[in-house]
């Protein structure tokens, strides 16, 4: 469908790391009609923010035409991205990171206090990185709660990671809805997302932290301006959020993957209730938000999104396409495909850098996926 034009490929060969088990099914999400309506479906400020705030540029349209850089492949369950001082890290969900430093791959081990689990839509999930400081979110099994998740810290020491503190634990789990995009907003505050871990009637009650956007300071603590008293929510009533990014006007938006079909991009406002399961698309009840855009019959599966010329660009699984959220028609419309699931997607130095997910079970998987593609124009 789009057009693109392919570069001098940087082809980097991810060293290590198990590809899925080809015996194990992909997990389908028992609450939705169709498997398609799941995801079968930070970032450092100015990843999730637009760094270009007087740049010229055309806005983003279907016309666009892309030039295609492979920068890393054979990368297994890639989750997230993140670029520091020039320095790229991948999360992967079987519990390494891979670092990719002056044309060079390396695999890192963390050493954490429960070992990570790669169960479902579970794993190491999100990371990103603060004035030198790195957080993780990632899932484990407790022997009292199951598959839980928790927030951490991590330090680099002799080219691995080791968690330093856990800033948050028991945050509920399952197989499926997990969240896990975790982004250091304008603010200097830490913002989780949380899905609803299989049980939707938990995103409606502000007692529990799944089906939520989490707000907390860069020690673990809950601000004091935080909209719930005593409470890391920050909003509710959500299903399972995947991205997060800021505008130039610090405006919040996220994405999040709606049942059968009708997923969303909302505009996030701190003690709003985004209706999840009393309210879908459309629909409207008292004191709950509705959408900026939703996917109506058609389903996006968004998970990573980031701001790009102040356009918000968005990831997508299912979709399997690169979307800019048209304001005015209040509409996601394609700008990039051809690559098949799109797991996160991040705006640096003018540059879109865009993460494939075609071996977590759920996509068809080319020679060298998954792969980092750099997209320019």
């Amino acid at each position: 469908m789009k057009k693109w034009l392919y570069a001098s490929p940087l082809l980097l060969m991810a060293c290590g790391g198990e590809p899925n088990d080809p015996n194990e099914p992909p997990q389908v999400d028992s609450n939705n009609a169709t498997p398609s309506a799941e995801e079968n479906n930070n970032l450092e400020n100015d990843q999730n923010t637009s760094n270009d705030e007087d740049s010229q540029q055309a806005s983003l349209s279907s016309d666009d035409e892309w030039n295609v850089e492979v920068v890393a492949s054979n990368l297994a369950s890639p989750w997230s991205i993140t670029i520091e001082d020039e320095v790229i890290y991948m999360t992967s969900r079987n519990g390494s990171i891979m670092k990719l430093q002056d044309n060079e791959i390396m695999e890192q081990n963390i050493d954490t206090s429960d070992s990570i689990v790669q169960a479902g839509e579970g794993g190491l999930l999100g990371f990103t990185m603060h004035e030198g400081q790195a957080f993780a979110y990632y899932t484990y099994e407790s022997e009292e709660t199951g598959l839980t998740n928790r927030v951490v810290t991590l330090e680099e020491q002799d080219d691995n990671w080791v968690e330093t503190g856990i800033l948050l634990d028991a945050i509920e789990g399952d197989n499926i809805h997990n969240g896990g995009r975790i982004a250091v907003g304008p603010d200097d505050m830490l913002y989780v997302t949380t899905g609803d871990a299989n049980e939707p009637d938990w995103s409606q009650n502000e007692s529990t932290l799944a089906g939520s956007i989490l707000r907390m300071t860069l020690q673990g603590d809950v601000p004091d301006d935080n909209p719930i008293n005593d409470s890391y929510v920050y909003s509710y009533g959500h299903r399972n959020p995947q991205g997060l990014a800021w505008n130039e006007e610090e405006e919040l938006y996220s994405s999040e993957h709606g049942q059968t079909a009708l997923d969303e991009i909302n505009l996030i406002e701190a003690g709003n209730n985004y209706g999840w399961p009393v309210i879908e698309g459309d629909e409207e009840e008292s004191g709950m938000e509705t959408p900026v855009a939703h996917s109506g019959d058609d389903t996006w599966a968004p998970s990573g999104i980031t701001f790009y010329d102040n356009q918000l660009v968005v990831a997508g699984l299912r979709g399997e396409s690169l979307y800019v959220l048209n304001e005015d028609t209040e509409e996601l419309e394609v700008i990039f495909d051809g690559e098949g699931r799109l797991r996160d997607v991040v705006s640096h130095n003018d540059a879109l850098y865009v993460l494939t997910n075609n071996t977590d079970g759920r996509g068809s998987p080319a020679d060298n996926d998954d792969r980092l593609l750099r997209l320019t124009r």
